[in-house]
């Protein structure tokens, strides 16, 4: 019946995470039991009236969920997922950046001592909390805001006397490669942080200390810069960031921030290929110059030879996974499209 699955559905959401699966599946066995008897003794299927009077009797589905519910949150089960995404991106990230940082200031005091990566080392496990709890902060707003919100769209945090089964969202459907389309709070987080990380890179050139943390006054003070072509690469990744926080803010007003989009999904990567290429493009692999050349090159050249020899390869290493991962998708697109084909034939 489609109305308990999109009932299940609804109650799903509420429910632990780990244990989703399971749980769903006992209420649905014990649920269709139900149902089965209740038809035998009409002999009938039930209406569409009767079923939906059925499953108010069975509660909404945040009391349905309730009783399995045995911890309290401070990130649902909603959400999580997302939160896990975004705390797994940054902190990859934020090793990546730092780093980056470690290795432009070992190179220019031409250090080869262990101890010094070692000191460079101890600051990453400090960033990686200050990151974490920034992000875990973020998403912890996000849940209470959710579940405090009176919207009907949103989900409620306590169940309502007046709910009714023909409140149930229809069915999800299936993504690219059977997977499952965002859920709404998903949908409002990507809005969200697109719309966070489209602010914070904005004022990364007038606030380095947002980008590299407390190496930013040291990097100032270092006799290299970064060569104009970041500036074609910085540009270029706020385009791009801004098409994709229009379009999921698109799809998030007008409801359809379920519906797979398999050729906007490719896009975005083909179009995120262009920055690092124009990386890859600079002239003489020059991704950093001295600010004084005439003062400096003799002195720092050797150094500056090296720097721009270990970005340029870290750039073509980035550039590798990224055009792997796109060739990846396409390549499940394919077997998909081949698969529908093949059973809509057979």
């Amino acid at each position: 019946m489609e109305l308990l699955d999109r009932y299940l559905q609804a109650v799903k959401k509420h429910l632990p995470w780990k244990r989703q699966d399971d749980i769903i599946a006992e209420l649905r066995a014990n649920l269709e039991a139900q149902l089965d008897e209740k038809e035998a003794a009409l002999g009938r299927p039930l209406t569409n009236d009767e079923a939906m009077a059925w499953l108010k009797q069975l509660g909404s589905p945040i009391q349905m969920a309730a009783p399995y519910l045995t911890q309290q949150y401070l990130i649902g089960p909603a959400i999580f997922p997302t939160y896990r995404y975004v705390l797994q991106l940054a902190c990859v990230w934020t090793v990546v950046i730092n780093l980056i940082v470690s290795a432009v200031k070992i190179a220019a005091e031409d250090i080869t001592s262990p101890a010094a990566w070692f000191e460079a080392l101890q600051h990453v496990p400090f960033t990686l909390l200050l990151t974490a709890a920034w992000v875990t902060l973020i998403f912890v707003v996000i849940e209470y805001a959710v579940t405090h919100s009176k919207t009907k769209w949103i989900l409620p945090a306590a169940p309502s006397a007046g709910w009714s089964p023909s409140e149930l969202p229809p069915l999800e459907e299936r993504g690219v490669a059977g997977q499952k389309p965002r859920s709404y709070s998903k949908a409002v987080a990507e809005v969200i942080f697109g719309f966070l990380f489209l602010a914070w890179w904005l004022l990364v050139p007038q606030h380095p200390y947002l980008l590299v943390g407390p190496g930013a006054p040291y990097l100032l003070a270092l006799p290299y810069t970064f060569a104009p072509v970041y500036m074609q690469f910085f540009w270029w990744v706020v385009a791009l960031n801004a098409v994709q926080l229009a379009w999921n803010g698109v799809d998030l007003l007008s409801g359809s921030w379920q519906r797979s989009h398999p050729v906007k999904h490719l896009a975005t990567k083909v179009f995120g290929l262009i920055p690092l290429v124009l990386l890859l493009a600079a002239p003489d692999h020059a991704l950093m110059i001295l600010k004084h050349p005439a003062l400096d090159q003799a002195r720092y050249g050797g150094t500056l030879a090296q720097i721009n020899k270990g970005l340029y390869q870290a750039a073509w290493v980035v550039f590798a996974i990224v055009a792997l991962q796109l060739v990846w998708e396409i390549v499940k697109m394919s077997i998909d499209f081949y698969r529908k084909r093949m059973a809509a034939m057979g």
